[in-house]
């Protein structure tokens, strides 16, 4: 079981192809285009729960923020829908990968930040350097907010990759402990078993939450900057 701990995560081919790309337009299949004057119930409740989430998060920004709304809208559908996929059997996270969590995290992080030196410039500026700053200690501030700056798509794409990453070993490895425990002791069996069912329902409120925590430091850094 150790040696294969980290299997599910290894990426996908088929003949020797990658196959990540198909798995990560899958999700759009999800979300298909109304063509009707009066839509059934499951693309109501898709597009009351789109309109809700749009309304919470853009209600801080300005005009100019606003226009990013289908870029964020289309983002916590992606994360969240590729979430919660990954919690099928034998299927694949593609947000698992730091690599692809990096590839969204670095585009839209600058985004944000050329935006602010485009349209806010002494604002942007002005955050390097807080006011009332010692003399001595410009230089050092400086350096500090600069990294601050910096790391901020690392931290998104890291918090991203092991929260997902941590749900799925602890769902695998109770489940083998469950699968190892049913010919010693039934009993404890099924209440492993019992922590198993648990944490995959918990596993699906972490899919959602962590689509909607890593859209809102996008929509907050960009809040920052217009």
């Amino acid at each position: 079981m150790n040696e294969n701990l980290f299997a599910s995560f290894a990426a996908p081919s088929m003949m020797g192809l990658p196959i990540v790309v198909l798995i990560v337009m899958f999700p759009s299949i999800l979300f298909p285009a109304p063509n009707r004057l009066i839509n059934n119930r499951l693309i109501s409740i898709q597009q009351w729960l789109i309109q809700l989430t749009s309304k919470q998060m853009l209600a801080i920004h300005n005009q100019k923020g606003r226009t990013w709304a289908l870029m964020l809208m289309s983002l916590i559908l992606f994360i969240g829908s590729t979430n919660l996929l990954g919690l099928l059997p034998h299927s694949f996270t593609p947000t698992t990968q730091l690599s692809m969590n990096l590839g969204m995290a670095i585009p839209l992080w600058a985004g944000t930040v050329i935006t602010g030196f485009r349209y806010k410039t002494k604002a942007s500026l002005a955050h390097f350097l807080p006011q009332g700053t010692p003399l001595p200690l410009i230089p050092m501030l400086v350096i500090i907010e600069t990294i601050s700056l910096l790391i901020q798509p690392m931290a998104l794409a890291v918090r991203l990759t092991a929260n997902i990453t941590a749900g799925h070993l602890l769902i695998h490895l109770i489940g083998g402990a469950t699968l190892a425990l049913i010919n010693i002791s039934a009993a404890t069996a099924f209440i492993t078993f019992i922590i198993l069912i648990l944490l995959t329902i918990l596993e699906f409120a972490v899919a959602l939450i962590q689509a909607y925590v890593f859209t809102l430091l996008v929509s907050l850094y960009l809040h920052d900057n217009t």
